[in-house]
């Protein structure tokens, strides 16, 4: 403990935001970018962190890295005239401030026959006036400041709203994911010992189902009604009663409270995380953790946030229960952005996102794969000379990024115009900044998506614990593969082995195996639970794997299984429908789906393919799969195989197949 302490206290004599790093200005030339993103006030490309200065080490074993600008002073907050901006509640009050009439919430309108719209938007005044009338209305009925209270529904106005409120009056949001069972409600509602409950009436029969076993819950807010609506009956035994958000507004216009404004160090929400294996365990974070993390990525980017409009318009789709997007939308809102939210339904995204034009993308590798592999399926199924025309451009700008000029080239725009414009208006034709987060972004999708969407490709690395952002690469790094260097408000070290999460001196031990590439480039390997080793002791990264064999026009989606009684690798596929059915019948095999997977004959097929990606990515011997089953079937939230961010369950995943993994083992001659 006396190290822990030695430590933290070097580190507060740090944390100050008020005053700009006496080290000099880090520099960087600046490209000539069709989309006017200047990364001048980056750090250098080849001096992405610093090791912390001597003078500032505490004794200990490690080798610190931080931002350049910031190794002296690590930032807690804003800087400048945002200084006095230090909780949630401060960052929507500073807008307000600022961008009072710019719209700010953005749902999509629908008419009397279902057909969807253009965008309304709430003005951040109006958004202003909302949260505290909700806010007086929840105390109204009872919910005093200090309280947990649950957030459950799918993104939309409304969750914002109530966040707001919860801010503006020091309660504490704990945001459910709305694919949760009446099992885990219950649990988190208990865990939390949550006071209410504001949930979208989509979600209501779940909570109803948990709400007699959760007695501390003694509110519940529905909104998102549908026509005709009426509250429900309460279930016996359950201590709560029913308002409809509409209700509790109206009680807080005739019983307005003044506003309970936070501190920094009191608790602004629990974010439950969607691990893979038990139950989901409740992070507590300060409004100082949540605007540290805003303020130092704002400061990493050297204000090209602002400067580029890449916050203009925000697509929120990411459930708002996930860090990731949680901090994304508090960025959005301290610049004064707007948070178009789609429909709720995945399969109306792509049109929700043609009609708002969003400005900024973030997404999940699993969905840059997706989209990958319809666009390669497109390019494959033209002509000869529609494919020899979109290769022809894609090399001549690869070749151009690949050496630094990250517009493209002299002849970008020719290019752009006529091949790759298409596919930039797919995602509404105006996005200038796109960024992957959750887990690894294999580096082949990463540069075809800034080549042929002609905007930047950012990978971050984060984790609830850590509220999100820690690393985030430079917009136009010509190296890809990593996540850059460390934020404004972050430092990092890469440790030997890890036996905790918080260690004696105050580290947070991520789980997750990195290692520094030339330039102070972080580079993130795989999570360490993840890696395991082969009977013959050869060391194996899943992800990365199931990341190469997923570029297979084939595959939809796949899970790479190996032990250390084993010498091989085996895979469970869920292949595409859109391209093994026409695949198959061009080769005689005609069927639906669940049939084609039980063909041998495909089998081999979609092993081949795979295997013949793994060795154009070059990967070992031993990293090849040697069998495959195949499986209609898709890994989802709902099947619990996934988290809501679509990582995989691998614990789940290899006991729903443990049939399938042990006759392939069987049949293997190892």
């Amino acid at each position: 403990m006396e190290s822990r302490r030695t430590r933290l206290s070097v580190l507060s004599g740090q944390m100050v935001p008020e005053e700009a790093s006496s080290l000099p200005e880090p520099s960087l030339a600046p490209n000539a970018t069709a989309i006017k993103f200047d990364v001048s006030s980056y750090p250098p490309l080849d001096a992405q962190a610093v090791v912390l200065p001597e003078k500032l080490n505490a004794p200990g074993p490690w080798t610190v890295r931080r931002h350049p600008k910031y190794a002296e002073k690590l930032l807690d907050g804003f800087e400048g005239e945002d200084s006095h901006v230090r909780t949630c509640y401060d960052i929507l009050e500073n807008s307000i401030r600022k961008y009072g009439d710019n719209g700010y919430l953005g749902t999509r309108s629908v008419d009397a026959q279902g057909a969807p719209g253009p965008y309304k938007w709430l003005s951040y005044r109006q958004t202003g006036e909302a949260r505290t009338q909700i806010g007086s209305g929840l105390l109204h009925l009872g919910v005093a400041p200090g309280s947990n209270v649950g957030l459950f529904s799918a993104n939309c106005a409304d969750w914002v709203l109530v966040d707001a409120a919860l801010f503006a009056y020091r309660c504490v949001s704990v945001p459910l994911y709305d694919t949760l069972g009446p099992d885990v409600v219950e649990y988190i509602g208990n865990h939390a010992e949550l006071a209410a409950v504001a949930c979208s009436a989509a979600m209501l029969p779940t909570l109803l189902d948990a709400l007699p076993r959760c007695p501390t819950i003694k509110v519940v807010a529905v909104f998102a009604l549908p026509p005709g609506w009426r509250a429900p009956a309460v279930p016996e035994g359950a201590a709560a009663r029913i308002y409809t958000l509409d209700r509790v507004r109206a009680l807080g216009i005739r019983h307005p409270c003044p506003h309970a404004p936070p501190s920094p160090t009191d608790t602004a929400l629990i974010n439950y995380t969607s691990g893979t294996t038990g139950n989901p365990k409740g992070v507590v974070l300060t409004h100082a953790n949540l605007v540290a993390s805003v303020g130092g990525t704002f400061a990493a980017s050297g204000g090209t946030l602002v400067e580029s409009g890449a916050m203009e318009r925000h697509i929120c789709y990411l459930p708002l229960a996930h860090i990731f997007e949680r901090v994304t939308y508090m960025m959005v809102t301290y610049l004064g952005g707007g948070l178009g939210f789609y429909r709720g339904d995945v399969l109306q995204l792509l049109d929700d996102i043609q009609e708002l034009r969003p400005t900024y993308f973030p997404s999940v590798p699993r969905l840059w794969n997706r989209i990958y592999d319809k666009i390669m399926a497109q390019v494959e199924s033209g002509s000869a000379l529609k494919r020899k025309l979109f290769w022809t451009a894609f090399e001549y700008k690869r070749r151009h990024m690949a050496a630094g000029d990250q517009s493209g080239g002299p002849w970008a725009g020719f290019w752009d115009r006529l091949v790759f414009s298409k596919i930039r208006a797919a995602l509404g034709g105006q996005v200038v900044c796109m960024t992957s987060g959750a887990s690894a972004l294999s580096p082949d999708v990463f540069e075809f998506m800034r080549v042929a969407f002609g905007c930047y490709v950012i990978e971050g690395y984060g984790m609830t614990e850590s509220t999100s952002g820690v690393c985030n690469s430079i917009p136009g790094d010509p190296v890809i593969g990593h996540v850059g260097g460390p934020n404004a408000a972050t430092e990092i070290k890469l440790a030997d082995n890890t036996r905790e999460t918080i260690d004696e001196e105050g580290w947070l031990h991520t789980g997750d195996i990195g290692m520094w590439l030339p330039g102070q480039r972080l580079k993130i390997i795989d999570r360490k639970k993840n890696i395991f080793k082969l009977s013959q002791g050869e060391y194996v990264a899943p992800e990365k794997i199931e990341n190469v064999y997923q570029r297979s026009a084939l595959v939809a989606q796949n899970f790479v299984h190996g032990d250390s009684l084993r010498s091989m690798l085996v895979g469970i596929v869920v292949p595409d429908p859109e391209t093994l059915v026409p695949w198959a019948r061009e080769r005689g095999i005609v069927g639906d789906l669940p049939t084609l997977c039980r063909s041998a004959e495909v089998r081999a097929g979609v092993l081949k393919s795979m295997r013949e990606e793994g060795r154009v990515a070059k990967l070992k011997g031993f990293e090849q799969v040697a069998d495959v089953r195949l499986t209609p079937e898709l890994f989802s939230v709902e099947a619990g195989t996934m988290t809501p961010t679509f990582k995989l369950k691998r614990p789940q995943l290899r006991d729903a197949y443990r049939a399938e993994i042990d006759e392939m083992y069987a049949n293997l001659k190892e």
